[in-house]
């Protein structure tokens, strides 16, 4: 079993950038597909960003497409979501997880068997 723990969140203004990271202990992250997901209070919580076991595939949302970008170093058990550009609408608590019965990154929650506690973002205007 796998442990995440995400940091790197905080309050940035508009036009800002911020780097997550998600650590993982327990297990390789080598063994995951990983994925970044956010969620606002009151509604969903949505696919930001996927990276499969290599990092070779990557994908993301449209709302946040080239302005985000999700690496992995496997070395350092480590997932990390470069975030360009920040618009107010991009505030939300943002999750890793990772994903242990396939290959590639899903959009999809329900294919991710861990998750982090959780970093809050917060973007001014």
């Amino acid at each position: 079993q796998v442990q995440l723990v995400e940091s790197g969140g905080g309050l940035v203004q508009a036009g800002g950038s911020l780097r997550l990271a998600c650590t993982a202990s327990g297990r390789a992250i080598t063994l995951y597909a990983m994925g970044w997901f956010r969620q606002d209070p009151g509604k969903e919580r949505e696919f930001v960003a996927g990276i499969n076991r290599s990092g070779a595939t990557t994908g993301y949302a449209d709302s946040v497409k080239g302005r985000f970008t999700i690496s992995r170093d496997n070395a350092k058990n480590t997932v990390y979501l470069q975030m360009n550009s920040l618009k107010p609408e991009d505030t939300a608590v943002y999750y890793c997880a990772a994903a242990s019965r396939y290959i590639t990154y899903s959009r999809e929650s329900y294919a991710y068997d861990f998750w982090g506690q959780g970093t809050q973002v917060t973007v001014s205007v």
